[in-house]
């Protein structure tokens, strides 16, 4: 039986938080191995609706170990947050089912501040953070003068820590023209959210090895999608973390023999939020029609997505960096009743036809998308469980985009309820490269 890593195949908001939850009823062990609280899955369940930013999508399911890696970046104030609100929906949150990796870095308010502060400075130039201090927190721990989870747990290392990071940061703000951060304060801050953060404290990769050890399944949860991975996505348009699947194993402390099936989630369609290229966005009614179908606001920022046909060469290119097995397609429903629908079948760059999304910034802003046109269908998708329960033209649709992408769909997503959801692939027990 293989281990599944989840990832986005796109830029984020691919659906993963429904096809986590479904996968991981089948699942001992889910992990979040990067990111941090700027991620925002959402979850159906019975009718209930869960929001989550931080906390794996296996939380809400009884008897299932939920860990948050080291590669991933705690806000341990929204984090506890997250927990209280989760607890009042009736979900069990306690150091039984969650585990925090010791060598995890904290977001702490500068590193919120900060990123504010940037922005604000950059005008034109900004990059579209969602101002949650994910970038300045990874910064501090590449230039390790990060506070990390184990460092909460002896207050007198905690003013060496704090005095070395504050040297860093309390230069950044006097060049930006703002106050210095008050040390003391700052102490006591993180002393005051410590007992709420330390019970949940342990040694992850110790706790993966002793899981692989006993032939556990391990799903693997990863947040926002390839096109925003630091070094392969639209930089400098990302985020601050390998959004790969490779990242899985050094995210969370296992061997790269540790992850098994990798499924891509994938729109049927591609969305964006913030700035940053987007070949195939339709600045028309059509992309504003695929946005309130899609109901395309932000889970954690609630800002408007970006709406465009689905970009073919973009994910055939992020199953290739990530090593894809397969592709869970999503909101098929949302396409329902159009006409004709295009796919981006190849990028035109200075006159010549590419296919490839290019690194340079320059080059991604110049490439204009070379459209494939399909017949649409006019009955509806929503809700269908099985491949009879589809249009014709729907599966033709699936299945061209198979072709064009080169990979395998493994999974059919028709509505927000687990339920929905045609299963071609198992990737737990699909071994198939």
């Amino acid at each position: 039986m293989a281990n599944v890593v989840v990832v986005g195949a796109q830029w984020g908001d691919e659906g993963k938080g429904k096809i986590v939850d479904w996968l991981s009823e089948r699942a001992d062990v889910v992990v979040r191995f990067q990111g941090g609280h700027n991620a925002g899955h959402t979850l159906v369940i019975d009718g209930v609706t869960y929001k989550l930013s931080l906390l794996p999508s296996g939380i809400v399911r009884p008897g299932k170990q939920s860990v948050i890696g080291n590669g991933v970046v705690i806000d341990p104030w929204a984090l506890t947050d997250e927990i209280d609100r989760l607890q009042s929906q009736g979900v069990e949150v306690t150091p039984d089912n969650l585990r925090i990796a010791e060598n995890a870095v904290l977001i702490l308010p500068l590193h919120r501040e900060l990123d504010g502060m940037r922005e604000a400075a950059a005008g034109a130039g900004r990059i579209g953070t969602t101002g949650r201090g994910i970038g300045p927190a990874y910064e501090d721990k590449v230039g390790r003068r990060a506070i990390r989870v184990c460092d909460l747990q002896n207050a007198d290392n905690l003013d060496a820590k704090i005095e070395r990071l504050l040297a860093h940061h309390n230069a950044l703000r006097r060049g930006l023209g703002e106050g210095e951060v008050d040390g003391r304060a700052l102490r006591e801050e993180l002393l005051a959210i410590a007992p709420c953060i330390l019970p949940y404290m342990d040694t992850v990769w110790n706790l993966l090895h002793s899981a692989r050890r006993d032939s556990k399944r391990i799903l693997f949860e990863g947040a926002q999608g390839i096109m925003l991975d630091i070094d392969f996505g639209t930089y400098p348009f990302v985020t601050s973390s390998n959004t790969i699947a490779a990242q899985a194993a050094s995210g969370s402390g296992v061997g790269p023999d540790t992850l098994g099936y990798v499924l891509g989630i994938a729109k049927a369609y591609t969305t964006r939020v913030g700035s940053g290229p987007f070949p195939t966005e339709l600045h028309d009614a059509t992309g504003e029609l695929i946005g309130e179908r899609g109901r395309e606001f932000g889970t954690v920022t609630g800002r408007k997505r970006r709406c465009g046909w689905f970009d073919a060469v973009m994910v055939r290119q992020a199953i290739k960096t990530s090593g894809i097995s397969g592709i869970a397609l999503t909101k098929l429903d949302v396409l329902d009743g159009f006409d004709e629908i295009k796919v981006c079948t190849g990028y035109r760059l200075d006159g010549e036809v590419v296919d490839r999304l290019p690194a340079g910034q320059g080059a991604q802003a110049r490439i204009e998308p070379v459209y494939q046109t399909f017949e649409g269908w006019k009955d509806t998708t929503a809700g269908a469980r099985s491949w009879a329960d589809l249009p014709a033209q729907a599966v033709k649709y699936v299945r061209q985009i198979e072709e064009l992408i080169e990979c395998p769909i493994a999974l059919l997503s028709t509505s927000p309820e687990r339920e929905d959801t045609i299963l071609m692939r198992d990737p737990f027990e699909d071994h198939i490269r």
